[in-house]
C-alpha cells in the first residue's frame, strides 16, 4: 500500500472497526467490513459531517449476521483519502464504488443506499448493471430541491447548525443526542480542513440538474428493488418513492409512519428486520 494510512480510529460510539483499501493511485478508501456471505455495499447520504459509520452504525451489526456488509466513505466524505485532482459527482462516486468492488475482488453486489446513496445505487444500475444483484434505497436522492434540501447546499458548520440539520432527518428529535452532534461536527471540520465540502456540495447539486436518473433505462431494470421511505420525510418527500414505483418493474416499497428521512436510524430495529426478510426472500442471506 503506497498511500499512508491516516492516524485515525472511528469513535467507539459507533462500535465499528476501521479498514483501509488502496482503490486507485493516491486514493485510500476508508470502510467497515463485517459479516460473511453475499456482499452488500452500503452507500451513505450527503448530510454535513456524514460518514459510513454515522449512517449505518445501528444496522451493520444486525445485518452482518446474515450477509457481508461493506460500508464505505465515498470520495470527498469521511476519512477516505483522495488523489490530487479528484473530481466529484454522481458518476465519480459510482466509479469509486466500482473501484472498491474491484479491489476487494467482488464481481456482483447488492447495494443499500440512503438518500444520495440511493441515487448512486440507481446510477450504478444504469452504468454497471452487470455488477448489480439488487437495490435497497431509502429516501432516494436526485429529486428536485425542497426547502430542506436547499439547506444542505449552505450548511452551518457549528454544533447548533449540525443539530438543526440532523433534526430535519427525524420525527423523534431525542435521537439527535449531544454525542452524535459532536461527532458529526468534528467530521464536518475534517471536510472543511481539506476545503472539499464546497466542491462536494456543488457537484451533487450540479448533477441534480445535469444528470437526473434516466427513467427510460430504469424502466428496463431487471434486478429486484426495495424502496423505503418515512411518511414525514421533509428532505425528500415520500412522493419520490411513488414516482420510482411507477417506473421500476420489480420494485417493492415499505413506508414507515411517524418517520423522517433517517429511517435506518429512527426505525432501526424494524428497518433491519424488513431488509433482512427482503434479502432472504431473494436468496441473499445465509439462512436462505
Amino acid at each position: 500500500m503506497s498511500t499512508a494510512i491516516p492516524d485515525y480510529s472511528t469513535d467507539p460510539f459507533f462500535g465499528l472497526a476501521d479498514e483501509w483499501l488502496e482503490t486507485a493511485p493516491g486514493e485510500l478508501t476508508h470502510y467497515h467490513d463485517v459479516g460473511q456471505g453475499e456482499p452488500v455495499l452500503f452507500l451513505h447520504g450527503s448530510g454535513t459531517g456524514v460518514t459510513a459509520a454515522a449512517n449505518w452504525w445501528l444496522n451493520l451489526p444486525a445485518l452482518s449476521a446474515q450477509v457481508r456488509c461493506i460500508a464505505i466513505d465515498s470520495i470527498g466524505y469521511g476519512q477516505t483519502v483522495v488523489a490530487p485532482g479528484t473530481e466529484y459527482g454522481i458518476r465519480e462516486w459510482v466509479r469509486h464504488a466500482v473501484r472498491v468492488l474491484d479491489a476487494l475482488g467482488i464481481e456482483k453486489t447488492w447495494i443499500v443506499g440512503n438518500s444520495l446513496g440511493g441515487w448512486l445505487a440507481f446510477q450504478f444500475a444504469i452504468d454497471f448493471p452487470e455488477r448489480l444483484l439488487g437495490i435497497v434505497s431509502m429516501g432516494t436522492g436526485g429529486a428536485k430541491l425542497t426547502k430542506a434540501l436547499a439547506g444542505h447546499s449552505n450548511p452551518v458548520l457549528t454544533e447548533a447548525g449540525i443539530r438543526k440539520t440532523l433534526e430535519t432527518f427525524v420525527v423523534d428529535k431525542t435521537l439527535v443526542t449531544d454525542e452524535l452532534v459532536t461527532l458529526r461536527y468534528h467530521s464536518a471540520l475534517n471536510d472543511t480542513a481539506s476545503d472539499r465540502l464546497a466542491e462536494v456540495v456543488a457537484a451533487r447539486d450540479r448533477d441534480r440538474e445535469a444528470l437526473p436518473l434516466d427513467f427510460d433505462v430504469l424502466s428496463r431494470l431487471e434486478v429486484p428493488v426495495l424502496l423505503i421511505h418515512g411518511v414525514q420525510d421533509v428532505v425528500i418527500p415520500v412522493s419520490r418513492t411513488w414516482e420510482l414505483l411507477g417506473v421500476l418493474p420489480h420494485a417493492d416499497a415499505h413506508i414507515f409512519s411517524q418517520c423522517g428521512h433517517w429511517s435506518q436510524v429512527e426505525r432501526a430495529e424494524e428497518f433491519n428486520r424488513v431488509v433482512l426478510a427482503w434479502l432472504e426472500q431473494r436468496g441473499a442471506t445465509s439462512s436462505s
